[in-house]
C-alpha cells in the first residue's frame, strides 16, 4: 500500500505541475526549438541512453556513411496516431511525430559500445507547417545536448572499423545545411524511414536481435496500412551476400539518392540514384556529366562500364578533397568498403563497344 500511495502521489504532483509523463507534446509542437534536448522528454536518463515509453529504437538495413560514426535512431509518434505505409516513399508521419538520431564515437570503432561518447543529436519534428530539423551538441560531461543552430566542428580521435587510426575534424551541420540533404522540392523530408530500409530485424538489445521492424511498428500501432513483412518492399544489406548489382544500387540509394532525385538538391545533375530508378542512364552509365567541373578529373562518363578507373563516380568516392568528394556533406575520410563495392560493380558491367 505504501508504494501505491507513493505512486499516486507522484501522479498527482505531475498533474498539479501540468507536466506530461513521457514526450512533451507542447514542447515538440512549439514554434521554435527547445533550448535543451532534455526539454522534449524523450529519455529517462540525462545521458539519453534510455528512451521513455512510446519512443521506439529503430535502425536501417543500410546506413548513410558518416566518417564511421555510430548512429542511434528513435521514433516517436503521438499516442493514438500512426504513420501511413508507402511502398516506395518515406512513410507519411502525423503532425507531432519526431525522428531522433544521435551520432557517437568510441575510442575504437571496432568496439563501438566501449567508452562511446555522444557528439550530436539531430531532431526532425513534423510540425503543422511541415518538417523542421534541429541540431543539438552534447556537452563534455555527457549530461545534456544544447540547441546549436550554427553547427560547428569537433576533433575526434578514433580507430576505424578497419583498424586505421583517425583524427577526424567532425562537422556538425548548421541548420541550413540540414536542408541540403533533406530537401524535397521546397520542403524538408526525412530520408531513412522507408519500407525498404526498415524491413529487417531491429536493433540488438542485451544480445537479442530485435523483431522485424515493419511488423513491430504495426504491432505497436505507430504504423498503419503495411502488408506482411515478407511482401513489403526491401533492399539487400549493402555488405551482405546479395547480388552485387543490387547491393551497389542499395548503397547509392541510401548514400546519394536523397540529393540525386528529381526534386532533390542535385536534380540538375541528371543523375537519379534511387532504388526505384530503372534506367541505367539515370545511374550514370555512359552518361556525360552536366557540370561536374574538376570533380570529373580526366574521365568522360559518370560510369564507364567495365572500367571503374575511368568512371567519375568512383573518382569522387575515392576523393577527400572538398569540391570533388561525394557525398559532399558528412564525410571527410574514404569509405573503403563502399569504394570496393562500387568498383567491383562497375568492373562487372559489360564494356561499351567503343570509347570517345
Amino acid at each position: 500500500m505504501r508504494f501505491r500511495s507513493l505512486f499516486l502521489a507522484a501522479g498527482l504532483l505531475l498533474a498539479a505541475c501540468g507536466a506530461q509523463a513521457g514526450p512533451h507534446d507542447k514542447v515538440i509542437l512549439a514554434a521554435g526549438a527547445a533550448p535543451k534536448l532534455s526539454d522534449y522528454g524523450f529519455f529517462k536518463d540525462v545521458s539519453a541512453r534510455q528512451p521513455v515509453e512510446g519512443v521506439t529504437p529503430y535502425d536501417l538495413v543500410n546506413a548513410l556513411f558518416s566518417d564511421h560514426a555510430t548512429k542511434h535512431r528513435l521514433v516517436y509518434v503521438p499516442k493514438g496516431q500512426a504513420a501511413r505505409y508507402d511502398p516506395d516513399k518515406v512513410f507519411d508521419f502525423p503532425v507531432g511525430a519526431v525522428l531522433i538520431k544521435t551520432f557517437a564515437f568510441a575510442p575504437d570503432q571496432r568496439e563501438p559500445g566501449d567508452g562511446e561518447r555522444y557528439v550530436e543529436t539531430r531532431v526532425l519534428i513534423h510540425k503543422a507547417s511541415g518538417w523542421v530539423a534541429y541540431p543539438y551538441v552534447w556537452n563534455a560531461a555527457q549530461t545534456e545536448a544544447l540547441y546549436t543552430p550554427e553547427g560547428g566542428r569537433q576533433s575526434i580521435a578514433t580507430i576505424s572499423p578497419g583498424g586505421e587510426a583517425l583524427q577526424l575534424a567532425y562537422a556538425v551541420p548548421n541548420q541550413n545545411q540540414c536542408k541540403a540533404c533533406h530537401q524535397s522540392g521546397h520542403e524538408l523530408q526525412p530520408i531513412g524511414p522507408k519500407a525498404r530500409n526498415l524491413n529487417h530485424p531491429g536493433p540488438t538489445v542485451a544480445g537479442k536481435v530485435g523483431p522485424n521492424q515493419i511488423a513491430e511498428w504495426t504491432a505497436r500501432g505507430i504504423l498503419a496500412g503495411a502488408p506482411p513483412s515478407d511482401t513489403a518492399a526491401s533492399v539487400p544489406a549493402v555488405f551482405g551476400d546479395g547480388p552485387l548489382d543490387q547491393r551497389a544500387r542499395a548503397w547509392l540509394d541510401i548514400n546519394c539518392a536523397h540529393c540525386h532525385k528529381a526534386d532533390g538538391g542535385a536534380s540538375n545533375s541528371g543523375l537519379y540514384l534511387g532504388w526505384t530508378q530503372t534506367d541505367p542512364a539515370g545511374w550514370g552509365v555512359r552518361k556525360r556529366p552536366v557540370a561536374a567541373g574538376r570533380g570529373a578529373g580526366e574521365d568522360y562518363f559518370v560510369i564507364e562500364p567495365g572500367h571503374p578507373e575511368q568512371s567519375i563516380l568512383l573518382h569522387r568516392l575515392e576523393s577527400t578533397e572538398p569540391g570533388v568528394l561525394m557525398p559532399e556533406l558528412g564525410r571527410t575520410v574514404r569509405d573503403e568498403r563502399a569504394i570496393k563495392l562500387v568498383s567491383d560493380w562497375i568492373a562487372a558491367m559489360a564494356p561499351a563497344a567503343s570509347n570517345p
